[in-house]
């Protein structure tokens, strides 16, 4: 299991993603799920991921063989000219791996999700999940913000604190408290946590920052998260009927 997010704002994106993958209690690893394409000046494409390692690495293979070997086609993610040719580019790479691996896994779950967002010049941030079938759907005012994963410990704090005007120190730190929660309760996801800014038309990726056991400014907000939630929660009135 993993957990990752995608958060488009105005002031521009925020990706995150554990590093934890695990086959059984006894066989736990470390693997980046993040992956940047990036060209200063003209564009930047944040792909995170989730689902079957295999699957996932070697979409993310493809992807990068077909920049430095195009097909008869000619398009590759340095070259298409939207963010939803990189999403389309994302889903094709991963149905071709599933359609050639898929028959070897001997009924191995072969399901993967991304998350793909960035900017190119041209147009305006944006943000996509693809799903296991290679099709996607795009964020928008309502919904600014994806989960792929372990989603459902982190989702609340997201859901109650980020909206489109959110800030981008504003987002990190929620992220921040969304995975602490997810840790807390599912030992699957755990650090460290690969997390990226990038800022509107800067077209280049502002930080890139792995946050591990060893982080102050985790421990800080993890350790003040917690001691704030148990100081609200016995501050919340009494059931009158009690």
């Amino acid at each position: 299991m993993t957990y990752c997010v995608g958060i488009s704002l105005e002031q521009g994106m925020l990706f995150a993603s554990d590093s934890r993958t695990n086959a059984g209690v006894d066989q736990v690893s470390k693997f980046s799920k993040m992956r940047v394409f990036e060209v200063p000046g003209d564009r930047v494409i944040v792909i995170i991921n989730s689902g079957n390692l295999s699957i996932t690495q070697n979409t993310l293979n493809v992807l990068q063989q077909t920049i430095n070997h195009p097909r008869p086609d000619g398009r590759h993610l340095l070259n298409v000219t939207s963010m939803f040719d990189a999403a389309a580019l994302v889903g094709e790479a991963m149905r071709e791996v599933q359609s050639r691996e898929t028959p070897f896994l001997a009924g191995i779950d072969a399901s993967a999700n991304y998350i793909v967002g960035g900017q190119i010049r041209g147009e305006a941030p944006r943000l996509f999940m693809v799903y296991s079938q290679g099709n996607s759907i795009e964020s928008s005012l309502e919904t600014c913000f994806f989960q792929i994963g372990e989603t459902k410990y982190g989702k609340p704090i997201i859901d109650r604190v980020v909206n489109r005007q959110t800030t981008l120190v504003d987002a990190a730190k929620c992220i921040l408290i969304s995975f602490d929660a997810t840790m807390r309760s599912n030992i699957s996801v755990g650090l460290p946590i690969d997390m990226l800014v990038y800022e509107t038309d800067s077209f280049r990726v502002k930080a890139q920052h792995k946050i591990d056991e060893d982080n102050n400014y985790y421990l800080q907000v993890h350790h003040q998260w917690s001691q704030g939630l148990r100081e609200l929660f016995h501050k919340l009135p009494n059931p009158d009927w009690l």
